[in-house]
């Protein structure tokens, strides 16, 4: 008997998650094609603006510099290796993404604006932040281990 209650349970979260992913086009509001993948974040949210106004994350971190903002490369061939378990340049103490902790990964401090960041609440000089859904994909990305995929 608990078995088939376990198996049932199991679809009913599976068909939940299923749900919820279809929907993710309602919650991420200027760039509805985002997922929580590495290649989406860095087409949707690094490489572009996006309705609201933001700006690309790119137009400053293109590594065409070296200090900060400009020594952090956000570019295709760069993005992924200069973010997933380095150790931030603002916060030594902190990953600037940990990979299953997106409460310890200072990426999402910054593009939140969070107590205790160094500087300014990312995008700079932008007229729009990121909207809580798109902080929703980014930090499922992270929570699901920050996979280069």
């Amino acid at each position: 008997m608990r078995v088939p209650l376990m198996a049932a349970g199991a679809l009913v979260l599976c068909l939940a998650a299923a749900a919820c992913d279809e929907k993710l086009s309602d919650i991420t509001g200027p760039t509805p094609n985002l997922q929580p993948t590495f290649g989406s974040i860095q087409r949707e949210i690094f490489e572009s603006s996006d309705a609201s106004g933001r700006s690309a994350c790119v137009n400053c971190h293109n590594g065409s510099r070296t200090f900060l903002p400009f020594s952090l490369n956000l570019t295709s061939t760069a993005a992924y290796a200069n973010l997933v378990g380095v150790a931030s340049v603002e916060k030594r103490t902190l990953l600037r993404v940990a990979p299953g902790d997106p409460d310890n990964s200072y990426l999402v401090h910054k593009l939140e604006g969070g107590p205790g960041i160094v500087g300014a609440h990312m995008p700079l000089n932008s007229p729009a932040f990121l909207t809580s859904g798109q902080m929703l994909v980014i930090r499922r990305w992270i929570t699901e281990g920050a996979q280069n995929n």
